[in-house]
């Protein structure tokens, strides 16, 4: 039963109407006319007969009576991302892996929500657990109304302690098996049977800075890829499958080597994943020929970034080959075609290499260094005084009779570089092959850049290695549902909503308790923006607009 209106002579008017069901169609029966809309305007009647047909319903009631502000708010709470996160930290198993291994703690905190409410807020708003303490007030986030700042830092030290000495085979020589591994390896079994075919891994790693000293162990000088060599820091190495699904993560202290941090990686995955055989995909500084034997001893598979200037047999050999190129994506006016790419392999006595081509990159590395060149020239006429400090310049200037010039050969070198890199393998896998798989090792990059500025998992202000490693885990966690929902989106079509605007829609979905006439009710906001189709991706209803207490 609705109010239409009807069009009579060039005057409009309000008719009641009846929809029925008759022999198969819809049929409109016209109930009665209420008169013509001017008039009922003008005089207000027609606002006195919606108001009067309140009186039948309490839900209008209570809705009018509340824009009115004739009813008294008590409580007011964001409910949109808890509940879809909730939903998906469910489905995942993480509910039942923490308290699997929590069984045997005598834990009178409830470590499981502490988690689950710091994950979410790394998602949300991140920030510190003295943050989250703070934000979740905001929240309704199921069974987490007394947990305090305590609380949030003993899960973290739970997360991060280190496991029993009979537990530790398998550990790496930087850094000991805690309780964050087993819920990785859990994680990973509940999920197996997704992995059926895996056959690519790929690995990376980061650093991450402290503002203090950075725990007992593993806060330390190193190479700081933050640019933040004034700062302590750890390394933090992520794995990935071919799917862009976080496998596990990796700790160890700021000054362990890329270089050494593959072999214990891929011991980890073979002995604690029991993943048979594998092809390990890996970056730039990842390769010596001591890491490509230890892989092969485990029965793996590699495709490994070369750092071009530093391999003799590359930078002298490879780079320098004049064989032709096979183009595997040529160079297209349409921006949305991927980037052109060309490759060829070249073999070295026993190793195989494969060189990749950008043609729009080589032009980017061409225009860069010649505006470099052109800037160092402008340079060099202030005085050699101008240039120190200056890292960008160091590659094309030499030292002549005590004063700075540009090394014309070195930048005549350097041309063989534009748009390149290099692969090494001991794959059977075609050129084409290979330089598609490497360029999937971006997604891990995309993660890291996702850990660290959306995530915002530095700068870390905790003291203790426990700590420290459990607040970086809940970085590793938070990116696991955030995979997942992702994937749920795809599904349902919605790959064009943007993270960010997910994560404001879903926090502006607010349920206001209001207290009217002696009664409670909980009023739920309006859905706004791409919320909605989360919650349809997800699987869960959008709660009533109105319910009594």
């Amino acid at each position: 039963m609705f109010i239409r209106t009807k069009k009579v002579n060039g005057k409009v008017y309000l008719q009641m109407v009846e929809s029925r069901w008759v022999n198969g169609r819809v049929k409109q029966k016209v109930l009665g006319g209420l008169g013509r809309l001017d008039v009922l305007q003008k005089t207000g009647q027609l606002d006195g007969l919606l108001r009067s047909g309140m009186k039948f319903s309490e839900r209008l009631a209570v809705l009018d009576a509340h824009d009115a502000g004739r009813s008294i708010t008590t409580k007011t709470s964001k409910i949109g991302a808890a509940m879809v996160f909730e939903r998906l930290w469910s489905n995942s198993g993480l509910p039942e892996i923490l308290e699997k291994l929590l069984a045997e703690r005598a834990f009178e905190l409830p470590v499981e929500r502490a988690i689950f409410t710091t994950v979410l807020h790394r998602l949300i708003s991140p920030g510190s657990d003295r943050a989250c303490e703070k934000w979740k007030k905001d929240h309704k986030i199921d069974s987490a109304e007394d947990i305090d700042l305590h609380h949030f830092y003993r899960a973290m030290g739970w997360l991060g302690s280190v496991l029993p000495q009979a537990e530790q085979l398998g550990a790496s020589p930087f850094s000991p098996r805690c309780v964050k591994d087993l819920v990785e390896e859990e994680l990973f079994k509940q999920r197996q049977d997704l992995f059926s075919g895996l056959d690519l891994v790929f690995f990376d790693t980061t650093a991450i800075y402290f503002e203090g000293e950075g725990g007992e162990t593993i806060g330390r000088w190193g190479h700081s890829k933050d640019h933040r060599p004034d700062l302590k820091q750890m390394v933090v190495g992520m794995v990935i499958d071919d799917e862009g699904n976080p496998i596990c993560s990796e700790m160890w202290p700021g000054n362990a080597a890329d270089v050494k941090s593959l072999v214990p990686v891929a011991d980890r995955l073979k002995t604690k994943f029991h993943i048979g055989r594998v092809c390990l995909v890996a970056d730039r500084g990842m390769i010596s020929e001591e890491t490509k034997k230890e892989i092969k001893k485990l029965g793996w598979q590699y495709i490994l970034g070369v750092r071009m200037r530093r391999v003799k047999e590359v930078r002298d050999l490879v780079v320098s080959d004049e064989s032709p190129f096979e183009d595997v994506f040529p160079k297209s006016p349409n921006v949305k075609d991927p980037s052109p790419l060309k490759v060829k392999e070249v073999v070295v006595g026993e190793n195989r290499y494969v060189v990749c081509f950008n043609e729009d990159q080589a032009t980017k590395d061409r225009h860069d260094r010649e505006t470099i060149i052109a800037s160092l020239q402008e340079t060099l006429k202030q005085g050699d005084k101008a240039l120190v400090g200056n890292k960008g310049y160091r590659r094309y200037l030499k030292t002549q009779k005590g004063h700075f010039e540009i090394d014309v050969a070195k930048a005549e070198q350097e041309v063989r570089y534009d748009g390149k890199w290099v692969l090494t393998t001991n794959t059977d896998l075609s050129a084409k092959e290979l330089a598609l798989k490497y360029k999937q090792l971006w997604m891990v990059e995309d993660i890291f850049r996702s850990m660290k500025s959306l995530l915002k998992t530095r700068p870390i202000h905790h003291k203790c290695d426990e700590t420290i490693r459990g607040h970086v885990f809940c970085s590793f966690l938070a990116l696991v549902l955030r995979k997942k929902l992702q994937d749920l989106l795809d599904q349902k079509g919605c790959k064009e909503l943007e993270w960010a605007d997910i994560i404001h829609d879903l926090d502006q979905m607010i349920e206001t308790e209001i207290n009217l006439s002696g009664k409670s009710y909980v009023l739920r906001s309006e859905i706004n923006g791409s919320a909605g189709k989360v919650f349809q991706a997800v699987g869960i209803a959008i709660p009533p607009k109105l319910v009594q207490k």
